[in-house]
C-alpha cells in the first residue's frame, strides 16, 4: 500500500456530499488525522489524477455510544473537503 493510500482512508459518500459533489465541485474523504492539507492535496492528485484548488479540513468529535448499562466514545476523525477544477471529476465514486 503506498503512503497515498494511507493518507486517504476512504472517501465519504452521503446525501449532501453527492449535492456537493454535483454543483461544487467538492468531494469527501475521511483523512489520517495527522495528514496536513499538503499532504491531503498530493495523494488526492497522485491517486485520482486531478488538480486540486483548495483543502479544508476539520476534526469531527466522536459520539458516544452505549451498549447495554457501559458505555464510551465512538473515535475522533479527521475529515477532508476537497475541491477539485473546473471540467474534472473523480470517476471511482460510482456515477455512470
Amino acid at each position: 500500500m503506498s503512503k497515498y493510500h494511507s493518507i486517504i482512508r476512504y472517501p465519504s459518500i452521503t446525501e449532501k456530499n453527492t449535492l456537493m459533489r454535483e454543483t461544487e465541485r467538492k468531494y469527501v474523504f475521511e483523512v489520517l488525522r495527522t495528514a496536513s492539507k499538503p499532504e491531503i492535496k498530493t495523494a488526492v492528485e497522485k491517486l485520482f489524477n486531478v488538480s486540486v484548488e483548495t483543502v479544508n479540513t476539520m476534526v469531527v468529535k466522536g459520539k458516544k455510544k452505549r451498549m447495554g448499562k457501559s458505555s464510551g466514545y465512538c473515535s475522533d476523525w479527521k475529515k477532508a473537503i476537497v475541491k477539485i477544477q473546473q471540467g474534472q471529476k473523480i470517476e471511482k465514486f460510482g456515477e455512470v
